[in-house]
Formats: C-alpha cells, sequence, structure tokens
C-alpha cells in the first residue's frame, strides 16, 4: 500500500510501498478514502526537514543541550550516530483521515465492518487505528468534509479551554484553516466573533461566515478594534490560531481582553510573555492540547480505556463526534475551505508547493480504494546478497525499533549471515529500515517468518511483553532464537519456555540466547582475564546511573515493559554471574520507598551472593545526575582493584602487570554478542550464554522485584 513518509534529516517527501498493517486488539483496520493535509503543521515539519543542521538545532535547543550531554558520558562518535538514526527514522504525515472500517479488533465494541469512520490515522491507503480514535461519519456528511473532524476538533478544544457564554465578544487570532474552523464554531455557538489575519482571502472568507474580520499590516491596531468591537469593554477571550515565531499575538492578545478575560493559545507563536500584560487585569492563559482529553494518555489511546462521561463529558472521541454532529446539521462548512483535491499519487508536487509558500487553506488527498488488503508483505529493492548457501544463517527480524535499527542490525550485518525479513507492526519502520540495510522481504505478519523454511535464525526486538510468545514460536518451529533482554516477564512464562526447551532431548538443543551485551564488551573479557589469576572469593558493586523515565513510558507498565528491574537490571545480574563464574546463590533487593511514585521501583539496590563465596551489589538508579557515568563496576579480590567506567576505560589497582585500558569509543559488547550468536549458528555450538545461565539470571531478576 502506499503511505506518505518524511525523511527528517533532508525533508524529502517519500510515497513508499509498505504492507499493509495487521489489526491489532482495541484497534480497527480502516481503508483510506480522504485524508486532510494539515498546512499548519505540515508545512512545519517540511521546513524543519529542509533546514540545514544548525538551523535545526536553533529550532531545538533543548535538544541540543541532550546531544551534549550524551557527548560527555558516551563519547562523540556514538552520539553522532545516534542523532543521525534518529533523524534518518521515517515519519508518517497525516492525523485527519476518514475511511470505511474493513476489520475490527479484538475487544471492540460499537464499531462493525461497512462503518465509515474518521480517526486521526496517516496519509495511508489502510490504518490500524485505537477505536478511542475512532468516530462514525453521520450519513448526511460526505468523506471530504469528514476529513476535516480532526483538525476541527483542534479548534474545539480550544473553544471549550475558553468555555464562551451566549453573546461573548471572541477574538480569533490567524484566520488559517484552524482559525476559520473556529469561527464557524463560536458562531455556532451563539458568540459574536473578531479575527486578524495578514490574508485578503481568509479575511474575505470568515467575513462571509459572520466574522467581523480584519487584515494587519499597514498600521491596522488590532487592540482597538477589538475595544471597539466590544463596546469598549475589552473581548472576552483571544484564540491564537496563528503559526507564527512573531511574539505580537501573545502581546497584543491580553490587550484586547476585558479584566479577567481568557487567553487560549492553539498554535504555534512567539512566547516570551510580559507579566505586566497579563497581571493588571488577572487574565488567564491557558495551552490548548490537540483534540481533547485522552490525548497522548497511554491507558485511553493505547488501551481503551475510556473516561466516564459524568466525570470527563469531552474526550477526543466525544470532541470528534460533536463536530460530526456540527458537519450535519450544516453549522461548520468545509467546501470553501478546500483548496484542491488530488490523488496521493501526487503528493510529492502538492507538498513541493507547500514548501514553496502555496498559500493554500485544505488540501485534500483522494484514495481509490484498490489496495489488497491481504498484501502483508512486500518485496525490498536494498543491497540484497545473493540467496543463501545451504547451512548458510538466515535471519528474519521481529522488531525494527531504533536499537534494532542502530545496533542490532548493523551488528549482523557485519557477520556472514544472510537478512532476509524484517518485520513491523505498523510496516513503516520495517520497510525503511529494510531498505537500507539489504533485507528482501518486509512485513507485517511475523508468521512470515516462522513459516519460511529457508530462515533458521530469529531475532527479537519487539516490546517486552511479546518477548515469550515470539520465543515459543520460534523453539516450535526449531529455528535459532536471539532475544532482547528480558527473556519473558514473569515466572509462569519462563516455566513455558523451560518445559518447551526440554522437550528437545535430541543434541544439539535449539540454539536460544538473551542479548546479555555486556559480557562480551572487551573490558568486560579482559576483566574475565585477570580475574582468572584470583582464587579467592570477589566482591562487586555495580552502579548504573540509570536516569529517569517518564511514567507513560511503556517500559514502566508492568504488562508491557515489566518495570525497569526486569528490563534493564538484568544485565547487570548476568554481568557479575560471568564475572563471577559462580551461580548464584541468593538474591535480596530493597528499593526506594516513594509514596507518591505510581511506576514500578526504578532505584533499587540489588544484593547476591554466589555459591563460591563471591557477592555482589547492584545500584540501580533512576534518581541521579547525567553528569556522572551511566555505568560504573567496581571489583574487590586478593587485594587488587579494577574499575571499569562506562565500557570505555578499565582501570587496575594493585594488579602485577595491568594499570589501565581505555577504548576510542564506548563498546558495550553489541557486536560481540551478535556475532557470538551467528558463529553458533553456523557451527551448530551450543549459545554463547549456556540456557541455565540465562533461566538463573532470570529468575534472579524476578527476585529482585519481590522485597
Amino acid at each position: 500500500m502506499k503511505q506518505i513518509l518524511q525523511n527528517l534529516k533532508t525533508g524529502e517527501i517519500d510515497i513508499a510501498d509498505i504492507p499493509v498493517p495487521a489489526v491489532k486488539s482495541g484497534h480497527l483496520l480502516i481503508r483510506t478514502s480522504r485524508t486532510l493535509i494539515s498546512l499548519g503543521t505540515e508545512k512545519m515539519l517540511l521546513n524543519f526537514g529542509r533546514a540545514g543542521f544548525i538551523e535545526k538545532a536553533r529550532q531545538q535547543p533543548d535538544r541540543v543541550k541532550q546531544v551534549l550531554q550524551k557527548i560527555k558520558t558516551d563519547g562523540l562518535v556514538p552520539t553522532v550516530n545516534a542523532v543521525f538514526q534518529k533523524l534518518d527514522q521515517p515519519l508518517p504525515l497525516g492525523y485527519s483521515n476518514a475511511g470505511t472500517v474493513i476489520e475490527v479488533g479484538k475487544g471492540v465494541i460499537g464499531f462493525r465492518t461497512g462503518d465509515r469512520v474518521v480517526t486521526n490515522g496517516n496519509h495511508a491507503e489502510i490504518v490500524c487505528i485505537p477505536e478511542n480514535l475512532c468516530a462514525k461519519i453521520p450519513d448526511l456528511v460526505n468523506d471530504s468534509t469528514a476529513a476535516f473532524t480532526v483538525v476541527a476538533a483542534i479548534a474545539l478544544q480550544g473553544i471549550r479551554l475558553v468555555n464562551p457564554t451566549l453573546g461573548e465578544s471572541i477574538a480569533v487570532s490567524g484566520l488559517g484553516l484552524i482559525g476559520l474552523l473556529t469561527c464557524q464554531i463560536l458562531l455556532a455557538n451563539g458568540c459574536r466573533v473578531i479575527g486578524f489575519d495578514f490574508d485578503e482571502t481568509k479575511i474575505a472568507l470568515a467575513r462571509k461566515y459572520g466574522v467581523e474580520a480584519h487584515k494587519l499590516g499597514d498600521g491596522v491596531d488590532p487592540v482597538s478594534l477589538a475595544k471597539t468591537f466590544s463596546k469598549g469593554n475589552g473581548v472576552d477571550a483571544v484564540i491564537i490560531t496563528a503559526a507564527t515565531t512573531s511574539q505580537d499575538p501573545i502581546h497584543q492578545a491580553p490587550q484586547m481582553c476585558r479584566k479577567r478575560g481568557r487567553v487560549i493559545l492553539v498554535g504555534v507563536v512567539g512566547l516570551n510573555l510580559s507579566r505586566d500584560d497579563f497581571y493588571k487585569k488577572e487574565i488567564s492563559f491557558q495551552v490548548s492540547c490537540s483534540y481533547g482529553p485522552g490525548r497522548y494518555e497511554t491507558e485511553y489511546e493505547k488501551k481503551g480505556l475510556d473516561y466516564p462521561i459524568g466525570y470527563v463529558r469531552w474526550t477526543e472521541a466525544r470532541n470528534f463526534e460533536a463536530i460530526l454532529d456540527l458537519m450535519a446539521a450544516g453549522r461548520i462548512k468545509t467546501d470553501e475551505l478546500v483548496t484542491k483535491s488530488v490523488s496521493i499519487s501526487r503528493a510529492r508536487e502538492v507538498y513541493d508547493s507547500i514548501a514553496a509558500g502555496d498559500n493554500a487553506l485544505g488540501i485534500i488527498l483522494e484514495y481509490d480504494g484498490s489496495v489488497d488488503v491481504t498484501l502483508k508483505s512486500v518485496s525490498l529493492p536494498g543491497d540484497a546478497r545473493q540467496p543463501a548457501k545451504p547451512a548458510e544463517p538466515v535471519l528474519g527480524f521481529i522488531g525494527s525499533g531504533n536499537f534494532a535499527a542502530s545496533t542490532l542490525i548493523p551488528a549482523c550485518k557485519e557477520t556472514i549471515a544472510d537478512l532476509k525479513t524484517i518485520a513491523s507492526s505498523g510496516g513503516v519502520s520495517g520497510t525503511h529500515v529494510g531498505k537500507k540495510t539489504g533485507f528482501k522481504i518486509s512485513t507485517t505478519d511475523p508468521e512470515i517468518i516462522f513459516a519460511d523454511p529457508e530462515i533458521n535464525g530469529v531475532i527479537i526486538t519487539t516490546q517486552h511483553n511479546s518477548h515469550a510468545f515470539f520465543v515459543k514460536k520460534a523453539l516450535e518451529a526449531r529455528k535459532a532464537v536471539f532475544v532482547e533482554k528480558p527473556l519473558c516477564l514473569d515466572e509462569s512464562e519462563l516455566e513455558e519456555i523451560v518445559q518447551l526447551y526440554g522437550k528437545y532431548v535430541d543434541s544439539p538443543k535449539p540454539l536460544l540466547m538473551v542479548g546479555f551485551n555486556r559480557r562480551f564488551s572487551p573490558l568486560t573479557e579482559k576483566c574475565k582475564r585477570l580475574l582468572g589469576s584470583i582464587t579467592e572469593p570477589k566482591s562487586f558493586i555495580m552502579t548504573v546511573n540509570a536516569g529517569s523515565i517518564p511514567p507513560e513510558h511503556w517500559t514502566q507498565d508492568l504488562e508491557a515493559g515489566g518495570g525497569r528491574i526486569i528490563g534493564e537490571a538484568c544485565h547487570f545480574i548476568d554481568l557479575l554471574r560471568f564475572l563471577s563464574g559462580s551461580p548464584i546463590e541468593k538474591v535480596g533487593a530493597i528499593n526506594l520507598r516513594n509514596p507518591a511514585c505510581k511506576t514500578p521501583p526504578d532505584v533499587v539496590t540489588i544484593n547476591l551472593s554466589f555459591e563460591d563465596g563471591s557477592i555482589g551489589t547492584i545500584h540501580y538508579f533512576a534518581n541521579g545526575h547525567k553528569d556522572f557515568p551511566k555505568e560504573r563496576l567496581e571489583i574487590f579480590c586478593g587485594g587488587c582493584i579494577l574499575q571499569l567506567d562506562n565500557f570505555r576505560t578499565l582501570a587496575g589497582f594493585g594488579w602485577p602487570a595491568f594499570t589501565s585500558e581505555k577504548l576510542w569509543t564506548q563498546d558495550k559488547g553489541h557486536q560481540s554478542c551478535i556475532k557470538a550468536f551467528v558463529s553458533a549458528m553456523e557451527s551448530g555450538a551450543p549459545s554463547p550464554i549456556p540456557f541455565e545461565e540465562i533461566i538463573e539470571v532470570t529468575k534472579a531478576a524476578f527476585a529482585a522485584t519481590k522485597e
């Protein structure tokens, strides 16, 4: 199917051919009929993409600070690679979509196949959207009009924050698409409306709706005009829908208002607020967030948990429904807002005209509905290798996120393995990464990988809660499997894997490996060699300055990510298990108690005892500062000390023939870890990490979450 993507590094627009997404639980699969190009948002993205690196940095000063911080801790080369990797990721454009439901996901109620719906789906022939971001289109509303729903909901949410009453005077600053829709909704609400813009065409259209609209510039004073319009009192509220770097809108808005008036920011403007502008009249100021309550909330959008109507009357989906009702009643008119309608196949020329300054209002993209919804795979034109030789490692990747694209796939390309199929849930990232790295097939159906007899190795880099499922599928298909940590999220999943693995009594057993890469770092291996001469027990202190992660991040969700101890601290349990060379005998943990924290503990001290008498402490702390090294290991044994900092420098104290070693760049062992896995596939050797150690470390991680 066709989908419009933008490269943020170059600004280039691509009408990509990607596989049709599979329907997910709680989602609808929708065949698109019309989408609306949002000029304000999409032009901003175009301008950012086509700007040079210096200008990109100027536009995002907070990101520049993050980059400088990463250089301090990780070094220049990894940081530069990470920045370029981020900029190279394709960005799906569009968020105003109208179409027809073709498949209903598990657990969805209230929708059925054949329903016409609006969603915040991208510019794509088929989209898969959570049910709480969908609304049925009334029979009286055609698809082209319905495509304006999401943009109109942005306008409506700004108005809801104003909370206007019948007869109030409202000023709208900026008469672009959202501004004109704002005017229509305000008029439908019984308000008197005055509007301002620099474009004569938009002003004329606003006047046609019944707005007292004025052209800015040439000495026009919007403050004076607003006071006159409001009979000398000042308007009750100002809604800023303009998109400009100018400070004028935010400076003029409070001056237009009466005492205790309201200013709502919907657009993007300069925000150098003057206290004096707001203080004297006690003006309230608020920024409107997208299309209403529920936006960016995982529980609402992804998990389908609706807010009770008695407590949250207007969610984003209910705002969609309200807009559609206004359209059906003829209170919102969109025909005159459509500058042109074109086929998606002409999208490049449309975006070129936007970047060149086309002063359009609404541009509708049309879809002919001919795409075959069963096409879950596409062939890729990348630098695919020759057909695999017998017994050669042939890999299928499940997951194509940032870590897979930046680290694991490049590491695989350095081996003899043939990269055949890459699977991703939406198809966009998998297709993009697959083209760049030489995969032959991109798919949204992982079953294709398990059913392919040529693929003899599967690499899993998906969300943590899917790891156990895919590991079991790979073992059942008798394929070697490499799974990014963790192996699974609970004891029941672990027991199922152990039982399935134990069924294969023939030798060798299927190759199963977890991505515990720290043990493969060259400096870790140096530590292991040095410790080989020490026969007495060892003491390990591992300090992980993990940094905080927002509570809404999926890794903080026990169901999706398992929490950071199971999801990441397992790395360091494995590292100490490897260096001690002795089985873990006992696990204990204490965590920082913060009653206000709603996420799983991520400030934890884990104590390990080993059968040979060694002890280890892992301080996994999310409450530190970024200037401190992220990962530091100290080893005390036999009158000597080793200190490993960030897998970049190793210092020795008291060692007869070793003082220090420093790498040019940080090396956490990712490449060597993958190389060891592929080599084991090729030779038929056992897993580079023994199965028993994988299970032991996984159990220890589970134990560390229980006080």
